[in-house]
């Protein structure tokens, strides 16, 4: 665990400290996880060593093999039968904080219900572990209930890198770097496209998705069977279109100072049963600038990027640079449109 520099003896090196391997955890092993595992593996800053899901969690200090791991998890349901390093639980994540030394973890986890993340963070305060978190929440709902943690985690030693995904995350701080050329931000309109082969692969952020529909809701959602997504998407050809949603890019551009959160929308597509994109994911910012003119900026994500690879590497980066705050014995909660991510080697 990572500690406060104040508690360092004279003459620790700072520059070493910062250059140390970090060891890092995935909470989470769905598709996501699955595929930081994958995106960690050639990573030389960054050491994956742990990781959780449901029924138990994996932990090698040398480090954890991407391949063997998803191969036990995709035949035996969890990352608890590895051999070795597997210990089945049914408190996998505090038993997991209370085993493993690791520098951060990625939050992989399902965003429903909205307090699951914020209860999370609870275990990790009341562990009394020291170091840097990371997620990719969707909802404005569910960063709320993250604020309301924000001292206790400042107190514990946390440093909390909060909405780091896509979006929010990526596009959430593309838009606060293109507002600074105006003077007064009129609207931010972020649509996004996403392709999945195959909708098992990401079975909780379709849940997240269909909570969005009209006619449902987080709780609809959540309580709904794999049959019932399936008949679903049957009826929609596999495509979920999505209008102003409840996304926590609204509140943190509002926190960071940008604009007010009822200029912000977030919408999008999604196909279930195809890779391709069936649109391109952009964020558009319009402003006013200095000199009265009224302009747009567009900033497009490339359509061979897949949603896990804007997702991953940008939580990565923001892990990278919540390590570098938490080593400056910087704590408590930050959001992505107001700390710059560092790339990860």
């Amino acid at each position: 665990m990572l500690d406060k520099l104040t508690h360092q003896p004279h003459g620790v090196n700072a520059k070493a400290l910062e250059s140390k391997l970090v060891r890092v955890g995935v909470l989470g092993f769905g598709g996501l996880g699955q595929a930081a595992a994958r995106v960690l593996a050639p990573k030389r800053e960054m050491l994956w060593v742990a990781a959780a899901d449901q029924k138990g969690y994996a932990y090698e200090s040398a480090g954890l093999n991407p391949d063997n791991c998803i191969q036990t998890y995709c035949s035996q349901g969890s990352l608890g039968h590895l051999e070795p390093g597997g210990t089945l639980s049914n408190h996998s994540i505090q038993d997991l904080i209370e085993t493993a030394s690791v520098d951060g973890y990625f939050l992989a986890l399902p965003n429903l219900p909205n307090t699951f993340m914020a209860s999370v963070a609870r275990q990790f305060i009341q562990a009394g572990w020291q170091g840097v978190l990371v997620d990719a929440l969707k909802r404005t709902s569910a960063l709320q209930e993250l604020l309301t943690l924000k001292d206790e985690l400042q107190e514990a030693g946390i440093t909390y890198m909060n909405g780091c995904g896509a979006t929010p995350g990526l596009l959430t701080a593309a838009a606060a770097l293109a507002a600074q050329s105006y003077a007064e931000i009129h609207s931010v309109n972020i649509t996004f496209g996403v392709g999945i082969a195959n909708w098992e692969a990401y079975r909780a952020t379709i849940r997240e998705d269909i909570a969005h529909l009209p006619g449902y809701d987080v709780e609809r959602a959540k309580e709904m069977s794999d049959a019932q997504i399936e008949a679903l998407l049957d009826q929609t050809n596999g495509i979920l279109k999505l209008e102003n949603m409840e996304h926590a890019d609204d509140v943190m551009l509002e926190l960071a100072g940008i604009c007010s959160r009822d200029r912000v929308t977030v919408g999008g597509v999604v196909d279930t049963r195809n890779s391709k994109k069936p649109l391109s994911t952009n964020v558009q910012v319009t402003g006013r600038t200095f000199e009265g003119k009224i302009s747009t900026h567009t900033f497009t994500l490339g359509d061979e990027t897949s949603m896990a690879a804007n997702v991953c590497g940008p939580a990565f980066g923001y892990l990278k640079a919540g390590i570098s705050l938490h080593q400056r014995g910087i704590y408590g909660l930050f959001t992505a449109a107001e700390i710059m991510p560092q790339f990860v080697h």
